[in-house]
């Protein structure tokens, strides 16, 4: 048998652990096919590198889900789970709050549920979101500028950045790719995830919904690290483990239909 054969059939293997059991690591896999950390460590970076998975430290998560698509073709995709998401998140929300609604189709649910005569000032770079809340007579809305990243599908650039600067919002509903309890959140565009990370540091907490398929998984860039001031909004069926890593990490779980 040759090598490139067996190289092909480890790769394979690695593929499914992945769609099996989420995370690999390194030493694991080399265990388990007699041979190097060096070699398994080679694999996964050609794999991440054809975007067959995502390096993390000690191994790899699978890639996000959806990773090719816009905002508005993520908008059709299981919406009645998202709006489910939506209910649970919307109630944190308070009169006279201060919230950043992030890009993400959860985030629009999120503003199309907020009630018209709420008196909350929301922030937002993504003209849908904004478009959701013009009618809403309670909601003092800032859209923030800048040319509009039609593949986040809000405006992410050095002028949306400067103006988030001048922020300081209660909450942030911050849209994520992936979600780790080790890899943490993470996005698809590096521009994005920049935005991402300056608008977390400038929010006093963050709020992030999530449905079960970015569990588990990772995008390239970096957002921020699972810690005690995120609150994480799952499904009801979000598989037990996902949510036992996320509060080991200090985070405040929610579940969708009302449980803690």
């Amino acid at each position: 048998m040759s090598g490139e054969l067996l190289l092909r059939e480890r790769k394979t293997l690695i593929q499914e652990r992945l769609k099996a059991h989420g995370r690999v690591l390194a030493a694991d896999l080399a265990a388990e096919f007699n041979v190097s950390e060096d070699t398994i460590r080679r694999d996964l970076r050609e794999m991440a590198a054809a975007g067959l998975c995502e390096r993390v430290y000690g191994g790899a998560l699978p890639v996000v889900p959806a990773a090719n698509s816009t905002l508005s073709e993520r908008i059709a995709m299981a919406p009645e789970r998202k709006a489910a998401l939506a209910r649970a998140a919307v109630g944190m929300i308070e009169p006279g709050m201060t919230v950043f609604l992030d890009a993400g189709s959860t985030n629009l649910a999120i503003a199309q549920l907020i009630e018209p005569d709420l008196p909350v000032t929301v922030v937002t770079n993504t003209p849908l979101i904004a478009a959701a809340l013009m009618e809403k007579a309670g909601v003092d809305l800032i859209l923030l500028g800048g040319p509009l990243n039609r593949a986040v599908g809000a405006a992410v650039s050095a002028r949306a950045q400067r103006d988030a600067e001048l922020l300081r919002p209660d909450l942030c509903f911050l849209g994520t790719c992936g979600a780790d309890a080790a890899a943490g959140l993470t996005a698809i565009h590096f521009e994005d995830a920049e935005f991402k990370r300056l608008i977390a540091s400038r929010s006093r907490r963050l709020v992030v919904a999530i449905t079960s398929d970015k569990l588990g998984t990772a995008a390239a860039h970096g957002i921020v690290d699972i810690d005690d001031r995120v609150a994480l909004v799952l499904e009801g069926d979000a598989p037990a483990e996902h949510r036992a890593a996320f509060e080991a990490m200090g985070a405040d779980v929610r579940m969708a239909g009302g449980t803690r």
